[in-house]
This record gives C-alpha cells, sequence and structure tokens, in this order.
C-alpha cells in the first residue's frame, strides 16, 4: 500500500505508564525537579507524567518510556505511599479524613479544601503532578463515607 494514503494516528498527548499502564498525568516541571532526586533527573526529559497507580514502582515517566522509580523519589508521595499525605501543601493525611468519616463531620476536609484556594497553596511545586489535591482529597473522603455507610 502506497504510504500517501495511509493516515498517522494523531498524538492525543496522553501517554501511559511504561510499566503498568495506566494513563498518565502531565506532571509541571517544578513538581517533577521538587520530588526526584538530583542524581534520576537527568534519567528523563523535560516533559513527564506521573504514574497515579498505587501500587506501580514508576512515579515518573517521559515520551521514551524512561523512568524514574519511587525509590529514585526525594520523600513519599501519595499514592504511591499511603502513609504520604494527599495534600502535599498543608500535610492532610488519609487518616484525618478518616477521623472526618468517623465524626460525622468535614472540618480537617473542609479546611484543607478551603486553604488550597488561598496563595499559601503550592501545589504547582508539592503535589506529584503539580496540580491541586482538592479533587483527590474529596475522591478519598467520598470513598471513606461510602465504606463507612454514611453515603
Amino acid at each position: 500500500m502506497n504510504k500517501a494514503f495511509v493516515r498517522e494516528p494523531e498524538d492525543t498527548g496522553q501517554r501511559h505508564c511504561p510499566r503498568c499502564g495506566s494513563l498518565g498525568v502531565p506532571a509541571t516541571v517544578a513538581a517533577v525537579h521538587e520530588h526526584v532526586q538530583a542524581g534520576a533527573l537527568a534519567t528523563i526529559s523535560e516533559t513527564a507524567w506521573f504514574c497515579p497507580f498505587p501500587r506501580c514502582e514508576v512515579a515518573y515517566f517521559d515520551t521514551f518510556e524512561r523512568a524514574v522509580t519511587v525509590d529514585q523519589l526525594r520523600y513519599p508521595v501519595w499514592p504511591k505511599d499511603p502513609e504520604a499525605p494527599l495534600c502535599s501543601c498543608f500535610g492532610l493525611s488519609r487518616d484525618e479524613i478518616e477521623q472526618d468519616v468517623a465524626e460525622g463531620g468535614v472540618a480537617r476536609t473542609r479546611a484543607v479544601v478551603e486553604k488550597a484556594k488561598s496563595p499559601e497553596a503550592r501545589c504547582d511545586v508539592l503535589s506529584p503532578d503539580g496540580r491541586p489535591c482538592v479533587a483527590e482529597v474529596q475522591r478519598y473522603y467520598m470513598k471513606c463515607r461510602q465504606a463507612s455507610g454514611r453515603s
């Protein structure tokens, strides 16, 4: 067949983790530089994606399927480490969200969601992908509520 009539696939900008196949989340350059140990930064390009699958050992990867693994990070990040805070800016932990649900309230969770709107939030640097944690905090809160039968 003549290649003139073969349509090239469109690049949607989506990338999948080279190890687990999960859809990667585009990460800001600042977040990658904040989280990856200096020696490992040279192993991937400036444009990188974060693998959000908790059990995958890959933290960041690039278009050439080069990867930075969890053990090459400066410190633990959610969801790779379940003990790491969900909110990197203000330190909201899984335990605090679970306490809110157990108490039938939303005080801790709501406080962080409000703080995330403030200039104090540095999500572009401190969150693993460089995006606000609000959606993840709310998702975890709702998951806990549902598990407790409070939905």
